[in-house]
């Protein structure tokens, strides 16, 4: 089933400050699932859908199936972004994060976990591995400009505002 009407993705409440969006989310596993731990929760936890366990080395990767697909409204986007716990009970962190799902992407949402921990990691099916925080894109428009305007940083990177 894959949801296509647009109607259902927005609702502006009554609070002028707050806007509802609404995300439709697709259950490709029967273990595929997204919880938010309270109620103040910015994110959704994300788990494992792989058949078995995934062990992660020290220094290595792994691509971690979820089995869930969304459907973002335009201007909207999910971030995969580490648990705290993990990182730092097990040293284990989401590598790109904060990982980009972007609205017109309708496949499964896929996890790269990095064990930077020093000894193997296991990840069972059903385990909470990743979060997913939905935030708004501003529309952008590029301009080409003959030069910038001048700041007191300047062109000055890495370490130049301090440690």
């Amino acid at each position: 089933m894959c949801l296509t009407a647009h109607s259902w993705q927005f609702l502006s409440s009554m609070d002028q400050e707050r806007t509802e969006y609404r995300v439709g989310v697709f259950q490709r596993s029967p273990g595929a699932r997204l919880t938010k731990a309270t109620e103040g929760s910015s994110g959704y936890d994300i788990a494992s859908a792989e058949d078995a366990d995934v062990v992660i080395q020290p220094g290595s990767t792994a691509l971690v199936r979820t089995g869930i697909c969304v459907e973002l409204p335009a201007g909207l986007e999910a971030q995969v972004r580490s648990r705290s716990g993990l990182a730092a009970r097990s040293g284990v962190f989401v590598l790109n994060s904060p990982g980009t799902v972007d609205s017109d992407y309708r496949g499964e949402v896929n996890i790269v976990l990095a064990n930077f921990g020093s000894e193997p990691f296991v990840v069972s099916p059903g385990d909470r591995i990743a979060q997913l925080v939905f935030m708004e894109v501003p529309s952008v428009r590029l301009v080409i400009v003959d030069k910038l305007s001048a700041t007191e940083r300047g062109s000055n990177g890495f370490g130049s505002s301090g440690v």
